[in-house]
């Protein structure tokens, strides 16, 4: 008797590959990479206190994970499971597996944006996560739809991890109207009310849930008692941009209540100005002193004031800063990844987290080094991914392909909030989109549509 042979199909060689490289991942990372961002809110999830500006609710995710183990450890294991687990979800989608699935796969684990950003305890990691296991539960449910049946626990889940997505990244909100569309175009055999009732709702739920997060994250003890201070700092550095790139700029608002603020503003900071980031402006204590005196109200009425009767100028400088976040035209100064433990001594101290790097850390700083100056970093890269993908599968456009297309939609406009928010060129900010995009080319390569492309070959 003849045993019969055991062979892989491509769909388990692809899960097993993605199940080795969140292993492989936890071991190089754990118990995770910080920077000062990292430990500060660590800190405040561990206190239970508001000390920074970040989001609390964040905060209150490290805070929960660390009360549970101390440290980021579980944090990051359960985030990045999230991603893995999401991106293996999307093999189940697709009625077969090709083997191009399976080497798409095996680029997948050894991107940095698997590799090294999933063991980095960011906001803007968790953000990306929480979005693109969102749009990877929206595909089942687009996929499994029929009218009658309501999936009312998926629907659930999909629910919260938008609502809590934004709530970790201040801009993630951006995310849910695309999930609500897509969520409209799934029902909309029902007839147009149907549709218009899915899609609305199901945005005003999002909406509604997150503000309850919100407000469950917030907690009780402020030390930072300056009111949304993130705003602020953005319509300081829209003002200094805009006389940076018209001298001839009025800043009457704050001239009518401190002339000496306006003086400032004109002859030390536009000096000091770059579109690179903000922070070179905090170099000079005589600039942080003469904005943070004047009143916010005043702030916020010059800021306002000069995007109308400026529109030209402060386009422009809202060009220079999306450039550098968008493109990172000198990469090395947009901290593209980092780690180890890097912060203030007794903060880290307080967390009883040593600073500093070992072996494995180095190791992986050089894996990085090759691939810094190449397309793997590129924001651009990943845009154009994304936009071809979102248009191959809106040819096949069977519902779970709508909804991984509007993924790639949803990232590409969140990456284009950065014109009106960005403040600094560092790379983790448009993560999502690069998590996205490879998301988006996994799918793609599971089960290529090369018949609708007209690409199949035929007998």
């Amino acid at each position: 008797m003849t045993r019969p042979r055991l062979t892989l199909g491509a769909d388990t060689v692809a899960r097993w590959l993605l199940g080795a490289g969140f292993l492989v991942m936890l071991a190089l990372s754990l118990p995770g990479q910080m920077t000062y961002d990292s430990l500060a809110q660590l800190h405040e999830g561990r206190v239970g206190q508001r000390e920074t500006w970040g989001p609390a609710a964040y905060a209150a995710v490290l805070g929960f994970f660390d009360h549970l183990s101390p440290g980021p450890g579980l944090y990051v294991t359960a985030s990045g499971f999230l991603a893995f687990a999401a991106l293996i979800s999307l093999i189940r989608l697709r009625p077969r597996t090709s083997w191009w699935g399976v080497a798409a796969a095996g680029l997948l684990v050894l991107s940095p944006a698997l590799l090294i950003y999933q063991g980095i305890v960011w906001k803007d990691v968790l953000f990306a996560n929480l979005a693109v296991a969102g749009f990877a539960l929206l595909a089942r449910i687009a996929r499994d739809w029929t009218p009658g049946a309501r999936p009312w626990l998926a629907l659930a889940g999909l629910v919260l991890l938008l609502a809590l997505a934004a709530q970790v990244r201040q801009n993630g909100l951006v995310v849910a109207p695309i999930a609500a569309a897509v969520m409209a175009w799934t029902v909309r055999g029902e007839g147009r009310q149907s549709s218009l009732t899915w899609g609305l709702g199901g945005l005003v739920v999002v909406i509604a849930a997150s503000a309850v997060m919100g407000w469950l994250a917030e907690p009780t003890r402020v030390v930072n008692t300056a009111e949304n201070p993130g705003l602020r700092i953005l319509q300081q550095y829209d003002i200094i941009g805009v006389a940076a790139h018209d001298p001839k700029a009025r800043l009457k608002d704050i001239a009518a209540v401190s002339p000496a603020a306006e003086e400032v503003i004109r002859h030390r900071a536009t000096r000091l100005y770059s579109a690179e980031r903000v922070d070179y402006l905090g170099s000079d204590p005589i600039i942080g002193h003469a904005l943070w005196r004047t009143p916010a109200k005043v702030i916020a009425a010059q800021w306002r004031d000069v995007i109308l009767r400026y529109p030209g100028p402060y386009l422009r400088h809202r060009a220079s800063v999306f450039r550098w976040v968008f493109l990172t035209p000198a990469i090395d100064s947009c901290s593209p990844v980092t780690f180890g433990v890097a912060g203030p001594p007794a903060l880290a101290a307080s967390l009883e987290i040593p600073l500093g790097q070992d072996p494995t850390d180095r190791s992986l700083g050089n894996y990085a080094s090759w691939l810094i100056d190449t397309p793997v970093f590129s924001h651009l890269t990943y845009a154009l991914i994304a936009l071809a993908t979102a248009g191959v599968l809106m040819v096949r456009r069977q519902p779970q392909d709508v909804a991984i297309a509007g993924l790639m939609v949803s990232a590409l406009g969140f990456a284009a909030s950065f014109f009106v928010i960005s403040l600094a060129c560092d790379y983790r900010y448009l993560y999502f989109l690069d998590l996205a995009a490879l998301a988006g080319l996994f799918y793609l390569a599971l089960d290529p549509p090369l018949a609708e492309l007209g690409l199949e070959r035929r007998p």
